[in-house]
Order: structure tokens, then sequence, then C-alpha cells
């Protein structure tokens, strides 16, 4: 399976004709290739983005639904390739992924046509806002959700009467290559959605710095987000980013026990710890902190790698997370379970691992991990629960799980992160902020916070 770039309604080999091993990590074993494009693919592709047709709202939003309907109509096809990309189990891509990327193209269809704009009328004059397209934008999304956050941003972009050029990982192309192939087939006009595969140096630091891109929608990593903003701020661009974090689960003491460990684990060991939101920090309340944590490594045994956890995204990834298993034991954690390699031999598995004794200040509590390792630690009473979720440069998430709401209220008001859940975790919905405090990101995604991104506001003021 070779993929080339999609720009201009058609499939374009890279420039230069070089390309990437895609690899399965589950087995470790190439399954194709992909572009590896650079500055002159982007170039082409941003020409291509800026001869495409600003389309009527009914007109983008009809394209968006079928592109919805053509997307479900090749569920399997997209989970697999999803599966097949990520490592992750087919199970996975055919019941989350792929319906909530075709759910993504749907609410932003019907979202759009809902938008009105502000009239403020005066004795003598008439002011209205006309809420405008952009032009041309980029969108880069990362390898642990790639459909999923690939129609995060392009549906919307799309709704607002944009031309967008995305950028998925280079790990992770398949399924963008074949949603932007459904898009034509569908009747998208050449040019409306084109897609750039390669790495962030080569591909997407040109999309960061064309004069003609005016807004990145990031998601990713914080270093790669702090690369973004210092070559996209001295251009004035539009910039969204929503990276990394190292989000908390507070835990009390008068919980649902049962109910807070089964949460608590999900949140820790969901899609192998791969994920932005995941609560890789337990923060128990001291007199329940040993009964949880063998609850929690009870927990833990149930998530079997391959059975039920797919792997980690490569092997280079699974090595980065085994240093901080190890990093941890000499900072004085203690491994009550995982901590080694899983599932069949070339794949790139990795056990669920619970730590305990680490320094709330040591290393390995405070990095992002980003794999199946969770680390327990004890508090006293409320505010040393509330100065230990807020000792770290994130800020993206967190959960708290009490029975008693007027406290959970209280901490979730004073705890630093863009989204607090209570009593659960992941619990989503399209239409409210998504994002990050500190170092986990600018700006918010979701609902109309996503339209007003890709879109600018104009002020018309009538003389009566």
């Amino acid at each position: 399976m070779k993929l080339d770039n999609w720009i201009g309604g058609r499939a374009v080999p890279p420039a230069a004709g070089e390309y990437l091993d895609n690899i399965d990590p589950k087995t470790g074993r190439a399954v194709g290739q992909v572009a590896s494009s650079g500055a002159d693919d982007v170039d082409l592709a941003v020409r291509a983005a800026r001869g495409a047709p600003v389309l009527p709202l009914d007109e983008r939003c009809a394209l968006l639904e079928a592109l919805a309907d053509a997307a479900e109509k090749r569920l399997p096809e997209l989970a697999e390739l999803e599966a097949l990309d990520t490592g992750k189990l087919l199970s996975a891509t055919e019941s989350g992924d792929v319906p909530r990327a075709i759910a993504n193209l749907r609410f932003f269809a019907q979202l759009a046509r809902t938008i009105s704009s502000d009239c403020h009328p005066t004795e003598d004059a008439l002011n209205y806002t006309l809420r405008q397209p952009l032009g041309v934008v980029a969108t880069i999304t990362p390898w642990n959700f790639p459909i999923v956050l690939f129609t995060w941003k392009v549906a919307p972009a799309i709704a607002m009467g944009n031309a967008v050029i995305a950028k998925p990982s280079e790990l992770t192309p398949s399924s963008a290559n074949l949603l932007a192939r459904l898009f034509s087939e569908v009747g998208a006009p050449a040019g409306l959605l084109n897609v750039v595969n390669g790495t962030g140096p080569e591909a997407g630091e040109p999309l960061a710095t064309h004069p003609y891109v005016k807004a990145i929608s990031f998601t990713g990593g914080t270093q790669t987000g702090r690369l973004i903003t210092g070559l996209a701020s001295p251009l004035l661009k539009k910039v969204s980013l929503e990276l990394g974090g190292k989000n908390p689960s507070v835990v009390f003491a008068d919980c649902d026990f049962e109910r807070a460990v089964e949460g608590v684990a999900r949140a820790a060991f969901f899609n192998t710890g791969q994920v932005c939101l995941c609560g890789s920090r337990v923060l128990v309340e001291a007199s329940i902190h040993d009964a949880f944590v063998d609850a929690l490594v009870a927990q833990a045994a149930r998530w079997i790698p391959e059975e039920n956890l797919g792997s980690l995204i490569s092997a280079e990834h699974r090595r980065k997370v085994e240093g901080y298993v190890k990093l941890a034991r000499e900072e004085g954690g203690r491994v009550a379970c995982g901590g080694e390699r899983a599932g069949p031999e070339g794949g790139a598995f990795f056990a669920p691992t619970v730590i305990t004794g680490l320094p709330i200040e040591s290393r390995a509590a405070q990095e992002e991990i980003f794999g199946p390792v969770v680390s327990v630690h004890p508090f006293e009473d409320e505010e040393q629960a509330l100065e230990s979720a807020n000792a770290v440069e994130y800020g993206l998430a967190s959960s708290i799980w009490t029975n008693d709401l007027t406290r959970a209220h209280r901490v979730a008001a004073r705890i630093e992160s863009g989204m607090v859940w209570i009593n659960t975790w992941n619990k989503r919905d399209l239409r409210v902020p998504f994002g990050g405090m500190k170092q986990s990101g600018v700006g918010r995604e979701g609902g109309r916070y996503s339209l007003e991104f890709f879109s600018q506001d104009r002020n018309i003021c009538v003389q009566l």
C-alpha cells in the first residue's frame, strides 16, 4: 500500500520522490509506504486550496453529511486501516474511533447551520457582524486518534468556508487519505480538502510558515506546540494548540470505591495510556491509599495486551516508556505491577503499570509518559490534594472522585485544568470547550469555539 499526497482532488506523488515506511506496531512489520513531503508539496497544496471555491453554507454542510454517509458505508475498511496504523484492536476502531469521526462530521454540519451574527441598532445607525472564512487553513493531527482528530478539525474548518490542508502524523496516514478520496467522490470541489503527508520538520514547518496559510490547528506534544508558535507568531497567524498533559485523578475517601477504581483504571490504561486526557497521576486520600492501590493493581490485570489492549505506537515509543519506568525505580518508586514488555514478539506492547512511593516532584511524576503507566500518591487533606494536583506545568484535564458534591465543586473550581470530570472520566459533549491551561495549550476547540477559530468576525456599520 503506497500512499501519495491528495492535492487538488487527485493523488500526487511527493516532489522529491521519497517515501517513509508505514509500520504496523502490533507486528513491527512494514505494511506500506507513505509520501515524505517537503516545502514544494506544501506550496502545491496551498495553490490548490487557494483555487477552491467558497461554497454556500448549505452546500458545505451537505458535503460534510455526504462524507459521513460515505464513511459509514466504508466503516469496516476505515476501522481496519486505523487499527493497522495505530496498533489498536480492530474492535476499538470499529466501535469507537470511526463512529466518533462520523459523529464529528455530522455534528459540525448541523451546528454550522445554526450560527447567527450579532446586530446592534442605535438611534441613527445599525451595526451588524459578518462571520467569514479565513481562506486557507492547516490542521496538524497526532497519531493516537488519527481519524477522530482529523474530522474534529477538518469538519468545522470546511463548514466555515475555508479550504484545508491537513497533515496527519506520518505514523498514521491511512484514514486521512481515504477520507480525502471519499470527499472528492461525494462531489467536493478540487482543492477544498488536501492531505500532505510527511514529518513535522519537513512538511509541518512549511505549513506553519507559508504566507497564505492563515490559521493552524495543532494537537500534539508541548515541545512541538512551542515550535509551531515560534514559527507562526511572527506571521500573525491564528493558532490553536491542544498539547500534552499530566492529569490528576483525585480520589477522596468518601468516594464510591468500586466505581472510582474502575474509572481511574480506565483513565490510566484506555488506548494503552496514549491519551492526552489520561489520568496518569492518581492522588488518593491516605486513609484508603493502600486498599486503593491493591484494587487498582487488580483492575490493571484485566487490561490484557493483545486481548483487550492494543500496542503502543512504535518500538521507539515503547523504549521511551520503558525509560520512564526505569527512571521511576531510580527515583524511589516501587512497581506494583507491570513495568515490562508484553504481547507477541515484534509488537510494541507494554503491560499496564502501577507505581507507588514516588515523590510528587520526581520526573516520572511530573513529565508526560504517554503510556499505560500510572503513579499513585497519598494526600492527607483537600489542600494537599490541590497542591499536588496543581504541582505540574500541565493543565489539560482532571477527574475528582467524591460523594461530597459541595467539595467536588469547590475542588473543581480551584484545580488548574481546562476540563474537570466529577465521578467520571472523558465523558464528552461535542458542544463544550476543549483545551488546556498552562503548558497544555492555547485556545479552545469544540462546538462554537471551533467555528469561531476557523472564521473571522467583521463589523458593518450603516448610517440610518
